[in-house]
C-alpha cells in the first residue's frame, strides 16, 4: 500500500489570497494545527497555527508572509511507515502528498495513519501479547518464530526497540489469547519474558486475588 491510498478527504487547503485570520478560522473549524497553501495544484507551503499567532499582520494575505519556506511533504508512492516517521519527527497533524510531478494531490492525517496501523498490523484481532527482553547479539527472529509455531501459535505482529539498558524489547502479538504454553516454551529456551497480556496474565491475576482473599479469610 502507498500513501496515496490513505489520503484523507477531510483536509481543506488554503489559498495564497486567504488572510491569516481566515486560515486560523479554517484550522479551528477543522481541528488541524497545520494546513497546506495550494495554488492550482502547486504546493506552496504548510502553514502552522503558531506561525500565524506570531505574525504581526494576520489580516494580510498569506502570500505576503515570511514563513512560507516550510514545505514538508511525501511522494504519493511512499510507504505509510515513511509518512509516520516524518509526521512523528516533525510533530505534524497533516502531511501533504505530492505526485511524481510534485503537484499537490491531498494530505495525510494522524487519524488516517492510525487507522492504517490498526487495520494492517494485527492490533485489532484477538490474541495475546508477550514482551521479551533479549541482548541484541542473541536476537534471532527465526528462533522466536519457530518456538511460537511449535506451540501452534502464529505471530501476527512484532515490534522491536532498544530500551534504556541497551537490551532489545521484542513485543509479539499472537493469534491466540491462551498463550501460557508459548510463555513456558520461551522461558525454557532462556528468554526473559518481561510482560504477558492474555489469558495467562488474566488467570494469574484472578489466582492472585483469590489467594489474597483466602489469606484474609483464614486470618
Amino acid at each position: 500500500m502507498t500513501v496515496e491510498q490513505l489520503i484523507s478527504p477531510s483536509v481543506p487547503v488554503l489559498l495564497p489570497d486567504d488572510t491569516g485570520n481566515h486560515a486560523l478560522d479554517v484550522m479551528d473549524e477543522n481541528h488541524f494545527a497545520q494546513l497546506p497553501i495550494v495554488s492550482e495544484d502547486n504546493y506552496i507551503a504548510l502553514i502552522q497555527e503558531s506561525d500565524i499567532f506570531d505574525w504581526e499582520k494576520p489580516d494580510a494575505k498569506l502570500s505576503t508572509a515570511a514563513f512560507l519556506g516550510y514545505k514538508p511533504a511525501i511522494g504519493s508512492i511512499g510507504h505509510p511507515f515513511d509518512a509516520i516517521k516524518i509526521m512523528h519527527q516533525m510533530n505534524l497533524s497533516v502531511l501533504p502528498v505530492l505526485d511524481n510531478d510534485h503537484r499537490y494531490i491531498g494530505a495525510l492525517t494522524r487519524e488516517s495513519l492510525f487507522k492504517y496501523i490498526t487495520e494492517n498490523s494485527g492490533i485489532d484481532t484477538p490474541g495475546g501479547i508477550i514482551v521479551i527482553e533479549i541482548a541484541p547479539r542473541n536476537y534471532t527472529l527465526y528462533e522466536i518464530a519457530r518456538i511460537c509455531e511449535n506451540e501452534d501459535v502464529t505471530i501476527t505482529n512484532m515490534q522491536v526497540h532498544t530500551n534504556e539498558k541497551g537490551m532489545l524489547e521484542v513485543t509479539l502479538k499472537l493469534n491466540r489469547t491462551s498463550i501460557d504454553a508459548v510463555v513456558s516454551s520461551l522461558e525454557r529456551h532462556e528468554y526473559h519474558v518481561k510482560e504477558v497480556f492474555g489469558e495467562e496474565a488474566y488467570n494469574q491475576d484472578i489466582e492472585s486475588k483469590y489467594n489474597h482473599l483466602m489469606n484474609y479469610i483464614n486470618m
